[in-house]
């Protein structure tokens, strides 16, 4: 059976110290397995605490890595490239710090930032990313960590919306994380956008199509657990979601309405389907 996590979103933003010794109690009670922390600032929450809290709860660890405005790999000067990639090798440091395995997130461009591209355009692009990402991977990997480069909509990026386009964009040796919710917007088929990132799968999240709880939704889930389980993928499947109570999360995620009975029964009620399933 895989591991089951949730990320903080489904409660706060950003996450603190405070917010996770509040929250991993309540997650661990509720059965999960992984606790899924996203690193918006540096500075926002102590690694070192959080690997003490979540062990004494006994929760593993995930890490999302943040793309807000200002954060570039591609189309950007030297100095906000810089920036970026220092930015990066620092969730890589937390994830060393909590024992994550895997950082994920769309590594490449701000979230929200779009522009046409002709064909050379994304080639140069492409090629451009794979240059400036190239010494992160490096450096995950030289400390047992994997980046997880994130596909996502049309409305949030023009420059990786599938897993043939991630596959093209970024270096060889990097992985890829899958995200149930772009892949049902963008993907002809998301059990085969699977099997094309096969091995290369580094991390995994999950929610329904509304962006509630997995299950609560016309997904289909059983061809997408099938083809996860087809490619002997064992990490966690994390459970992504954002409340509408913070109005910056809400107005970036485009969340105008609750999107279940609690923010405590979107976890809960995708928890148990996934289960289930």
């Amino acid at each position: 059976m895989l591991p089951i996590g949730v990320n903080t979103w489904v409660w706060v933003s950003p996450l603190t110290d405070g917010d996770l010794a509040a929250l991993a109690p309540r997650v661990a009670g509720w059965g999960f397995d992984v606790l899924e922390l996203p690193v918006e600032n540096p500075g926002d929450w102590d690694a070192g605490r959080a690997a003490d809290v979540l062990a004494e709860h006994g929760l593993r660890a995930s890490v999302a890595l943040v793309m807000p405005p200002g954060r570039e790999l591609v189309a950007a000067s030297a100095d906000v490239v810089r920036e970026t990639q220092d930015y990066l090798r620092h969730v890589v440091d937390v994830a060393v710090r909590v024992g994550a395995p895997a950082i994920g997130g769309p590594a490449y461009s701000s979230v929200g930032r779009t522009w046409l591209l002709s064909a050379e355009e994304r080639r140069a692009a492409y090629a451009e990313l794979r240059e400036n990402l190239a010494p992160v991977v490096d450096y995950a990997a030289e400390r047992g960590v994997r980046v997880g480069v994130e596909a996502l909509n049309r409305y949030e990026t023009s420059l990786v919306n599938t897993v043939e386009q991630a596959l093209e964009a970024i270096p060889e040796h990097c992985g890829i994380m899958l995200d149930s919710y772009h892949m049902n917007i963008e993907e002809k088929s998301p059990a085969e956008a699977v099997r094309l990132a096969g091995e290369r799968v580094a991390h995994i999240q999950v929610c329904g199509t509304d962006r509630g709880a997995p299950g609560d939704d016309h997904f289909d889930w059983k061809s997408f657990i099938d083809a996860v389980t087809d490619i002997g993928y064992s990490g966690p499947l994390v459970i992504e979601s954002f409340t509408a109570e913070n109005r910056t999360i809400a107005t970036a995620a485009s969340i105008w309405r609750p999107l279940a009975r609690s923010q405590d029964a979107l976890a809960t009620d995708g928890l148990a389907f996934l289960r289930a399933l």
